[in-house]
């Protein structure tokens, strides 16, 4: 799907001014005059690239074909980014009446949204039945209780839990998915509580899975739809083959696997739709973020900075997702004739957060140059399960961080270059 910038930007609703484009590596220059501007009052910023998303898009629709992607609104909820994702034409995965009215504020059709929470509160469901979100996923008894009261004329999604955890960060099996012995007793729960069971959902947990997982948890899901069969169950005809997608070559690995595992499991005359719940995938480089050092100490060799943002902020990936983040300096008030410090002697640094807990360090034993207060770090790969899980500890407030909008020429604003 080629998207013209200006077509984008017209389809986001916003003025032309919203919208910075900028060169192939021209994200630094961009950075620069954002953190010289007389505007800019040392703040924590993001930089957020239409063209990465447009070009992921792409991508997915290239190397996914049969796959609908339904963005995991969760992973980063930024206004701009839901837009640009509706505008770009895909579905979304929601875990919440915020979620969702978040995505119908957006004027998408609730027939575009897999309300994709296992276990909600009754609230939640009496307020999806209220709008029309009407596909959900379940994996207890309890919860076919709670839907064949309060909605029950939704379609479900039974949620399995994979047969293989692939390795990923973030594991979600102990939590979620049915086990292969509850599934028959589900199935008929659900018929049972007159409810319609028409597809499989999995995840196989999220970031660096192993893509193997995805070929064992879609053969399982076909044994699902067989096992309805047997039942005599209406046929199933939607599998969701949840997240954790990264962008890059485990990406095209992945689409590899997936697509053999359909063609033998799921091939094209069953007629199934299959989704998908991709979050940082479209997110992740997407989004680039700057912060200010707002202190230092030196102790021998080490040198210890303190930045506006940190682990109670943008940085609680670092705990939350398992992240490894990186950072690049960016020295406008010390070294401006060579911001990025080519060449200068590196010394072993702590990056501290804003807060006064000793929890907030963000980096140990990293390499950086001397800096001074005033100076920049700027991190890429910021856009996924940071700003959405951030806080206003200490007073610090994430949701007050800026984000500003660029349209790169070859969508790798996330690039410094």
């Amino acid at each position: 799907m080629a998207v013209d910038h200006l077509l984008l930007q017209t389809a986001l609703g916003l003025s032309p001014k919203s919208v910075t484009p900028i060169p192939q590596h021209g994200l630094l220059p961009f950075l620069q005059s954002l953190a010289l501007s007389s505007d800019n009052p040392n703040e924590p910023f993001y930089i957020f690239d239409l063209a990465t998303i447009t070009a992921l898009m792409n991508l997915w629709t290239q190397s996914l074909p049969a796959v609908h992607p339904f963005y995991a609104v969760k992973c980063n909820p930024n206004p701009a980014l839901l837009a640009a994702m509706a505008a770009l034409g895909s579905n979304f995965d929601c875990a919440s009446t915020s979620e969702i009215q978040a995505i119908l504020a957006l004027g998408v059709s609730p027939d575009r949204i897999v309300f994709a929470n296992p276990c909600k509160p009754e609230s939640h469901i009496k307020f999806a039945a209220a709008v029309g979100v009407n596909l959900t996923t379940f994996d207890s008894v309890y919860e076919i209780e709670k839907i064949r009261s309060c909605h029950p004329k939704t379609a479900l999604l039974l949620r399995i839990k994979p047969p293989e955890d692939g390795g990923a960060r973030c594991q979600l099996g102990q939590k979620y998915g049915a086990l292969p012995e509850e599934i028959i007793p589900l199935l008929e729960a659900a018929k049972a509580a007159d409810l319609a069971v028409v597809g499989v959902s999995f995840h196989i947990g999220s970031g660096d899975a192993e893509t193997g997982a995805y070929s064992s948890a879609i053969a399982a899901a076909r044994g699902v739809f067989d096992t309805a069969v047997r039942l005599a169950l209406s046929p199933m005809n939607v599998l969701n083959i949840g997240g954790g997608f990264t962008a890059g070559p485990q990406f095209e690995k992945a689409a590899l696997t997936i697509n053999s595992a359909l063609k033998e499991y799921f091939p094209a005359e069953l007629n199934i739709t299959v989704m998908a719940e991709p979050g940082r995938y479209f997110a992740e480089s997407a989004f680039t973020l700057a912060v200010n050092v707002i202190g230092k100490r030196v102790r021998g060799d080490h040198r210890e900075y303190w930045i506006n943002d940190g682990i109670y902020g943008s940085m609680n990936c670092i705990l939350y997702d398992h992240a490894t983040v990186t950072c690049t300096p960016l020295a406008l008030k010390s070294n401006r004739k060579n911001p990025t410090c080519g060449g200068m002697k590196m010394y072993g640094t702590t990056v501290f957060g804003p807060t006064c807990d000793g929890l907030d360090t963000v980096l140990t034993g990293y390499q950086l140059p001397d800096l001074e207060v005033g100076d920049w770090l700027v991190w890429p790969k910021m856009g996924a399960y940071t700003a959405a899980a951030g806080s206003n500890f200490n007073g610090f407030n994430t949701a007050a961080i800026e984000t500003y909008i660029v349209y790169s020429e070859q969508g790798n604003g996330a690039v410094l270059g």
